[in-house]
């Protein structure tokens, strides 16, 4: 599970950062800053794997903090979540090493692409070696509709299903503790899941030692 931890001077999305964060079952949230030198300092003696920053703070912008971040060689990635959309400013950050660049007000489904991206870069040079399909996965874009949701189902919904099966157990989860992880009914949780296991992303079996009702189980095919 990925380590995140938010700079952002506004309560309000600062919260709305943490929910869209947590709703991914593949990050948790370890730590929360309004000021960027406090975030700098503990970042600097605690391990992390994700910074989602905002660029405009009081005392020590987010752009100050990420430059001291890479100065001192801390080993941590950065989403951008700012109202900053200035050519000059997108530009200096991507020349730092941001992994995407969201501007406010933004939707849940962009910021969950966002982290999709980090995914797919931390994926990608987890091993010794880097492969040249690795490395299309993570600069190419994808085929036009090959990860796209049929009609009826959510893009979003669709990602959020796929990341709670690519974390389940060995032995598979059930629809009824999807539906806890992602806040949607069982009814919703088992449409998508079949469609997955209909695209041979997914497994699925039926486990009858349950002692009561026979129940599905679902995983990630990897």
């Amino acid at each position: 599970m990925y380590r995140v931890v938010i700079v952002e001077d506004d309560p309000m999305v600062s919260l709305l950062d943490r929910t869209f964060t947590e709703k991914d079952p593949r990050f948790r949230v370890i730590q929360t800053f309004q000021d960027g030198r406090a975030a700098l300092e503990w970042l600097a003696q605690n391990p992390a794997d994700l910074v989602v920053l905002d660029v405009y703070m009081p005392l020590f912008t987010g752009v100050e903090l990420l430059h001291a971040l890479r100065e001192r060689a801390i080993p941590v990635d950065a989403i951008m979540v700012t109202a900053a959309n200035d050519a000059a400013t997108v530009d200096q950050l991507l020349k730092m090493g941001v992994v995407d660049y969201l501007v406010k007000p933004f939707t849940y489904e962009r910021f969950q692409q966002a982290l999709d991206t980090f995914c797919r870069h931390r994926e990608a040079v987890m091993g010794e070696e880097v492969t040249q399909g690795e490395l299309d996965k993570l600069f190419a874009p994808p085929e036009s509709g090959e990860h796209s949701a049929p009609k009826g189902l959510q893009e979003s919904t669709l990602r959020l299903i796929r990341s709670c099966l690519r974390a389940a157990p060995p032995q598979g989860l059930p629809s009824e503790a999807l539906s806890k992880q992602t806040n949607l009914s069982v009814v919703t949780v088992r449409r998508y899941a079949n469609y997955l296991v209909e695209r041979g992303e997914a497994f699925s079996t039926i486990n009858y030692d349950t002692g009561g009702r026979p129940c599905r189980l679902y995983w990630a095919k990897e």
